[in-house]
């Protein structure tokens, strides 16, 4: 086993052994003492065609060999274009797309956009964003500030910037009952909020169209996604999806938002648009929020060294091929039926209080008494004892907490590659339930 201190690498946690990775393929990864692991979540979403595909590693080295990097303030390079290309071409309604790194570079990048789509019309009173409660958007400070995940704020209050937030349409934790009028679930709370705001003050709202790790693959109502459209083109607000989790095909089409029959003002991918091979996010816009910026200042006031980089979008370009060539997402989607059937299973067993989703993506909610929805008490850390004994079991699943309340709340996340068989989600499902009875010894 690897850990801080008997190594130099600054690890995530510093309080636990890590395996070393050496090899993968497929679902499955394999350390150095031959044991298997069942990557039931993709590593982190990421891992969209599997682990192992060589062909993505050769077009990076083509790629490399030919030009490596050229900074994108000087260049373009052939592979930022055919991937834009790519990307303008399957999304709906978008135009034109920035390239970066990482999902929260990504959030920034699409904040920022917004804020300067304002300034550059001269609107420059639009500032005051508008988020939901629970969510996630990211690490770095602008998107941290977005996301209501207190674990992760507390430390960095001081430096975050103020943000206006309305509960997520969270349907398994709203005491509506599934009442039609329900602010939180039709989305009328985000009218109420911008009224309150003062519409001329607001700049953008952003979600994602079906949450992430923070509400546990939260699919909302038919109707929510395209009120708060509506409700967004009344008062004059940029929508922002973020995609970066719940896009590029993990839920059965390739964009979420898609399937609602909504197209937003600005969009993110990230995590599975280049399958983990390469770091890279993607930002997604129309043209009429470009054309501000484009008869104004000329350019977006957002730079880093390595956007558009060369050998990371030939690396998405190559993964995103795969997908289309091997009918990947349209088997997301096919297959999603099964794995979500099969994971119903689970709801028998002690412990479980929900299990949701859509595609090859779900969240299963853990619960000290189904019949009340309490949460665990935070201090037992059900979440991430459950996720380390998964892992002992040869089975990686992604833990959340605090959804319940801020604090209290433990699920787990599930997102395999969209080539995952019959047969290995029953692996998943007998690995999860073995996991569980023994986390639940413990507790």
């Amino acid at each position: 086993m690897h850990r801080y201190p008997d190594s130099p690498v600054f690890y995530r946690s510093l309080a636990r052994d890590y395996p070393l990775a050496v090899r993968g393929g497929g679902c499955w990864i394999e350390d150095e003492n031959g044991k298997r692991y069942l990557d039931a979540v993709g590593g982190a979403y990421v891992a969209t065609i599997g682990h192992g595909v060589r062909e993505i590693g050769e077009a990076m080295a083509r790629q490399a060999s030919r030009l490596a990097y050229v900074s994108g303030a000087a260049f373009t390079n052939q592979a930022v274009e055919e991937l834009c290309d790519t990307l303008v071409r399957r999304t709906e309604g978008m135009d034109r797309a920035y390239i970066v790194g990482s999902g929260s570079e990504a959030t920034e990048v699409a904040l920022k956009l917004a804020r300067q789509h304002w300034i550059e019309r001269g609107q420059t009173a639009k500032h005051r964003v508008i988020a939901l409660s629970p969510s996630y958007h990211g690490n770095t400070l602008l998107a941290l500030s977005t996301g209501a995940r207190e674990s992760y704020r507390k430390n960095w209050e001081e430096w975050l910037t103020d943000i206006r937030r309305i509960p997520a349409p969270y349907a398994y934790r709203c005491a509506c009952s599934s009442a039609e009028d329900c602010p939180a679930c039709s989305g009328n709370a985000l009218e109420a909020a911008i009224i309150d705001e003062g519409p001329d003050r607001v700049a953008a709202f952003i979600l994602e169209p079906i949450g992430g790790s923070s509400t546990g693959a939260n699919v909302p109502r038919p109707d929510y996604l395209r009120n708060v459209r509506e409700i967004c083109d009344r008062h004059d607000v940029l929508m922002i999806a973020d995609e970066v989790l719940c896009g590029s095909g993990r839920t059965g089409t390739w964009t979420a938002i898609e399937s609602f029959g909504v197209v937003p003002d600005i969009l993110t991918l990230g995590k599975g648009i280049a399958g983990g091979y390469a770091p890279v996010s993607a930002v997604l816009t129309r043209d009429a929020i470009i054309e501000p910026i484009a008869r104004g200042s000329g350019a977006l006031l957002h730079a880093q060294t390595f956007s558009h980089h060369a050998v990371t979008c030939a690396a998405a370009v190559a993964t995103l091929d795969y997908l289309d060539r091997h009918r990947l997402i349209e088997r997301c989607r096919d297959i999603g039926v099964t794995f979500h059937q099969r994971l119903q299973g689970l709801t028998r067993l002690r412990g479980i209080g929900d299990i949701r989703g859509r595609g090859l993506l779900a969240g299963i909610e853990f619960v000290a008494d189904p019949g009340t929805k309490a949460p665990f008490p935070r201090s037992l850390r059900f979440a991430e004892r459950f996720a380390r004994i998964a892992q002992d079991e040869g089975l990686i699943v992604w833990p959340n907490v605090g959804h319940a309340d801020g604090t209290n709340g433990d699920l787990a996340m599930l997102a395999p590659p969209f080539i995952i068989t019959g047969q290995e989600i029953d692996e998943i499902v007998a690995r999860f339930a073995r996991a569980l009875e023994v986390t639940l010894a413990l507790t």
